[in-house]
């Protein structure tokens, strides 16, 4: 089949005689109806030394069309095989990156203009911190603000490795690092269907300090498109956890993640129960009792799963009706 990564243009022998300051990743897959607006939103950065490195992951005509016809120099189509892991696409944009920073952008989301200047600017003034992160906001398949507290989430900072199992919300498109500490940590754990940005991010939180930077320079979009679904995600989020078991040492943070794989996995027994996979979700309740039954938040979505797997399909039929009566 011949080399699986192909280029769209590269830049003429000597045409830059340097790298660029930042490498933009961004993995796409027939997102044409959001991906313009995300482009554009990279051509209008205050910083503009930069270069976009967009991995096709196998979309179809359209979207290659359009990509096609991108005719900035800055910008780099690799065309690659679908395998449906942003991972192993993301990886193998990497591999090609050979800016000081590296920042990740999802072909949905957009940045504001000064998103890429701010970063720059902060990890520049704090070198002991070799990754940032912006606060940002949700919004719709318009483009729309959403409502509610959740729609704007701020920027974590400092030493977050415990915060990042709690609290601390850090979205990939508001992410920026540099390019030796990537290297450093190595690359995206391709096995990972979803929660594959966690997971590098706990291993860049325990090498260096986050450097958050609390202005919503980044619109991350929500809508109906998303691939993957909660039975996925529970359990990439366990395995997770449970890679960062086997390697953490930390008597006080192993603790930490001890109880959150109890959570993950009451979670995903209680996702198949709802999609309906009875057996399944039996099978995760009783392979984990061992680890979990110490924790109260195993047990109660535990409870629910089991109360859900083995009660007969009339009986939760009642439930439901008598719940909405």
């Amino acid at each position: 089949m011949g080399n699986p990564l192909s280029y769209v243009r590269q830049p003429a022998a000597g045409s830059r005689r340097n790298a660029a300051v930042v490498s933009i990743l961004m993995p796409t897959y027939d997102r044409l109806q959001f991906l313009p607006a995300t482009i554009d939103s990279v051509f209008a950065q205050t910083l503009d030394d930069w270069e976009l490195i967009v991995a096709d992951d196998g979309s179809g005509a359209e979207t290659r069309a359009y990509l096609s016809s991108l005719t900035d120099p800055r910008v780099t189509v690799l065309w690659l095989p679908h395998s449906g892991k942003p991972a192993v696409v993301l990886n193998a944009a990497l591999r090609v990156a050979r800016g000081d920073y590296v920042a990740f952008l999802d072909s949905d989301d957009i940045w504001l203009p000064r998103k890429l200047q701010s970063q720059v600017a902060s990890l520049r003034r704090h070198p002991q911190r070799r990754w940032s992160c912006t606060a940002f906001s949700l919004v719709d398949a318009a483009g729309d603000p959403l409502a509610g507290r959740e729609a704007w989430s701020p920027a974590a900072s400092g030493w977050v490795r415990e915060r990042l199992l709690t609290d601390a919300v850090v979205a990939m498109p508001s992410v920026m690092a540099a390019r030796s500490l990537l290297e450093q940590v190595g690359p995206l754990d391709e096995e990972l269907v979803m929660c594959y940005d966690d997971e590098l991010w706990l291993r860049l939180a325990a090498t260096s300090e986050l450097d958050g930077v609390d202005e919503p320079l980044t619109l991350v979009r929500r809508h109906a498109l998303h691939g993957g679904n909660d039975i996925i995600a529970w359990r990439d989020r366990r395995r997770v956890v449970e890679k960062a078991l086997r390697v953490d040492r930390d008597p006080h943070f192993t603790a930490i993640l001890r109880e959150q794989r109890a959570v993950m996995s009451a979670g995903l027994a209680r996702s198949h129960a709802l999609y309906g996979k009875r057996s399944d979700a039996l099978r995760t309740l009783v392979t984990s009792v061992h680890y979990s039954w110490r924790y109260r938040r195993w047990w109660s979505g535990a409870w629910h799963a089991a109360a859900r797997s083995l009660a007969p399909r009339a009986l939760q039929g009642l439930v439901r009706r008598g719940l909405r009566a």
